[in-house]
């Protein structure tokens, strides 16, 4: 009889200290609640021992939590139907008032990021939500935090994933895109010419100052093409060069038929015969 007693003793002890032993973990906090009132200490990480049959525990979570928010379709402030979808970074500051005053802040931070996300979309441009995100996730932040904060939640920050268009949009964007790049390129080649034409009219003008620079510069295209190995070689010639040359040449004397053409001088109004050779024959007066 002694012994069961014993039995008995030890086991309704240990039932006792099972049910009043609980292990936080690190990650975690605990809120006793006795008698249906929660207490103002928060257990700490580590072995917790509660009043049996009296307080129940609550462990809440001190974790970043990663929360997608789902595509929300909306329309812009420049009439652009869009589909974008977010991911909220939060963490839980106060145990006490994220347990007590929101039935389930997980739920209560997605309803809030997913109206909050609608919300920025129908006040920004299509070129902001594409080019612009940084700004627009510091007000989406912004919108989810001050609700939050009345929960003990912190956001910790806010990304805007993807932004989804129609593909007639994605087709006109696509060819101003290329419209635009043409444009830069017929810039670019314009302004490539206009640079070459003043080059050359500096080539021009020092050439016509010093004519053997053109031979030169003849010379060295003829080293060029001939360095490309070429069975036929065309040899521009320029007509400044045939210039030089005939200004060089010395003229030969005109022939004698020529020059018994050629009118006699006058002097004092008679004309002056033309000296005769040995040969010709000269003719009696009458």
């Amino acid at each position: 009889m002694v012994v069961e007693i014993l039995s008995a003793v030890v086991i309704a002890g240990g039932a006792w200290l099972a049910s009043s032993l609980r292990v936080v973990k690190q990650y975690e906090r605990g809120l006793v609640f006795r008698f249906g009132r929660v207490r103002s200490k928060v257990r700490e990480p580590g072995l917790a021992v509660l009043m049996p049959f009296a307080d129940r525990i609550q462990k809440v979570n001190m974790q970043i939590v990663t929360m997608p928010i789902p595509a929300q379709d909306g329309i812009t402030r420049d009439n652009v139907t869009v589909r974008v979808d977010a991911v909220v970074y939060f963490k839980v500051i106060d145990p006490v008032v994220a347990a007590v005053n929101v039935q389930d802040y997980r739920s209560a931070v997605g309803q809030v990021a997913q109206t909050s996300l609608r919300s920025i979309i129908g006040k920004s441009d299509l070129d902001d939500l594409l080019s612009n995100r940084e700004r627009l996730n510091e007000g989406l932040e912004l919108m989810i935090d001050s609700p939050a904060l009345d929960w003990g939640i912190h956001i910790d920050r806010v990304e805007i994933k993807d932004v989804a268009l129609p593909e007639a949009m994605k087709r006109s964007m696509s060819r101003q895109a290329e419209a635009e790049r043409e444009r830069r390129a017929r810039v670019i080649s314009a302004d490539g010419e206009l640079q070459a034409s003043h080059k050359l009219a500096q080539a021009a003008a020092t050439m016509a100052d010093t004519p053997s620079a053109l031979q030169l510069r003849l010379l060295e295209t003829v080293v060029q093409v001939s360095s490309e190995k070429n069975s036929t070689l065309v040899l521009p010639f320029p007509v400044e060069l045939l210039r030089f040359l005939d200004a060089q040449t010395p003229k030969p004397a005109p022939p004698p038929e020529q020059q018994a053409a050629e009118p006699k001088p006058e002097v004092n109004g008679h004309a002056t015969p033309s000296p005769r050779s040995p040969g010709d024959a000269v003719l009696p007066a009458d």
